[in-house]
């Protein structure tokens, strides 16, 4: 295997105690991939390396087309159910996603998914039109609820659907944009990971330029750790302009700039030992799901999480992941 160079490590506690983004719960964890050899304090640094084959020659066309493509979440009515206060549209189920807007007087609505896997996804409904919201748990039945709150943490139904999800493509779920990393043909992030990836010859290339970019160009907001509310809804584009973010601010900009480049990436929450955070997975062909931790070869640790790059403190970083048993997948958008 070849990928991520190590991965640096600082300040873990703090950066993880704001990374809490107030949502529930995602299938069980993905298995990490892994390769033998034993623990050594050498280290390689923060920026992604991959090893491949020599480029072609330089002004030489890439081998990968390199467009930006967005898919464009519908809600066309041709599946739904609705009352006069809320709506839920399964037209696109088979794609991956569902929609869902709220239109009456309650301050507070939330949504529910469950899927097959009997893991409930909490989102808080924002009010302003159809949200999307993606099918999380892949083929099987699913139940979605709308619920207002009544008073403190008591909620009432508003209403229900129980949908039979058939995904025609198994990564719909990985490259639509959703509430928790929304993106269109108009975005900065959009823009900007088409500029990295202008030169690419394969996916491999893309990832390793949008991951450095990531990682060197986005600061840690510890004031921002320390206040954010539940129910916290990350905007890639301001976390680009404004250069600084919490963990989940640093997956949901790469797993949108990826997902334009037809990338399947899967934003990842859950737990590093006890700690809540965020970060990402990749598909790369031929290779499979690059999750958690991937790979210790025996001199560094490889693992895909854009927070913990663009820190420092490789021996904390190498001394609090382990094995690789630490990150535990909970919520998966």
């Amino acid at each position: 295997m070849r990928f991520l160079s190590l991965i640096s490590y600082a300040f873990c506690l703090l950066f993880l105690a704001g990374c809490s983004s107030g949502t529930s719960p995602a299938p069980p964890p993905p298995e990490s991939i892994q390769s033998g050899g034993a623990g050594t304090d050498d280290t390689n640094g923060d920026i992604l390396s991959i090893d491949e084959e020599p480029s072609p020659s330089s002004g030489s066309t890439p081998h990968r087309d390199n467009t930006p493509h967005c898919l464009v979440p519908e809600a066309d009515g041709s599946a739904e159910i609705h009352n006069e206060f809320a709506a839920i549209d399964y037209s696109h189920s088979q794609d991956g996603y569902i929609m869902a807007r709220y239109t009456g007087s309650c301050q507070k609505v939330k949504m529910q998914i469950t899927g097959t896997d009997n893991v409930t996804y909490t989102y808080d409904l924002q009010g302003d039109g159809f949200e999307v919201f993606p099918l999380s748990a892949g083929d099987g039945g699913y139940q979605v609820s709308i619920l207002e709150n009544l008073a403190d943490t008591d909620y009432l139904v508003c209403l229900t659907a129980n949908i039979q999800v058939s995904l025609t493509d198994e990564f719909g779920p990985c490259l639509y944009p959703n509430q928790y990393c929304w993106f269109d043909a108009s975005a900065k992030a959009v823009e900007k990971a088409a500029e990295l990836a202008k030169e690419a010859d394969s996916d491999l290339e893309v990832v390793e330029n949008i991951y450095n970019f990531i990682i060197s160009s986005i600061t840690y907001d510890f004031d921002k750790a320390q206040s954010v509310p539940s129910g916290y809804i990350p905007n890639v584009d301001d976390t680009l302009l404004s250069g600084t973010g919490i963990c989940l601010d640093y997956a949901a900009a790469m797993t949108a700039m990826l997902r334009s480049q037809r990338i399947p990436t899967r934003l990842e929450v859950g737990y590093v030992g006890e700690a809540y955070h965020a970060w990402i997975s990749t598909y790369i062909t031929d290779v499979g799901w690059v999750n958690g931790i991937v790979e210790f070869d025996g001199k560094s640790w490889k693992l895909m999480d854009p927070t913990y790059a663009a820190s420092n403190g490789e021996k904390e970083l190498k001394k609090f992941i382990g094995d690789g048993s630490g990150y535990l997948v909970k919520y998966i958008y």
